[in-house]
C-alpha cells in the first residue's frame, strides 16, 4: 500500500484510479497524516441490490400521499 500526499494524488488522479481498478490500494495523506484510502470497488457491489425483487409482495395504499388528518397534524405542531 503506497502513501501519497494530496498534491501528488491530484496530479496523478487518473493514473491512480486506473491502478486502483486493477487492485492497487493507496493512502492519501496531508502533511504526512493519512486522511483517506483509495481502494478498488468490490466487484459484487452492484449485484447486492436488485430492483423489482419485492414486486407483488408490497402493497401501497391508494391514499398513501393523502393529507394527514387535522388531529395528527396538531401533534406535529404542538407546543
Amino acid at each position: 500500500m503506497q502513501q501519497l500526499n494530496i498534491y501528488e494524488t491530484k496530479t496523478r488522479l487518473s493514473q491512480l484510479v486506473e491502478e486502483a481498478s486493477k487492485g492497487s490500494t493507496f493512502i492519501i495523506a496531508k502533511a504526512g497524516k493519512p486522511l483517506a484510502k483509495l481502494v478498488p470497488l468490490d466487484e459484487n457491489m452492484g449485484s447486492r441490490f436488485r430492483f423489482g425483487t419485492m414486486q407483488g409482495k408490497i402493497k401501497v395504499a391508494d391514499d398513501f400521499d393523502a393529507p394527514l388528518p387535522d388531529d395528527v397534524l396538531d401533534l406535529f405542531e404542538a407546543d
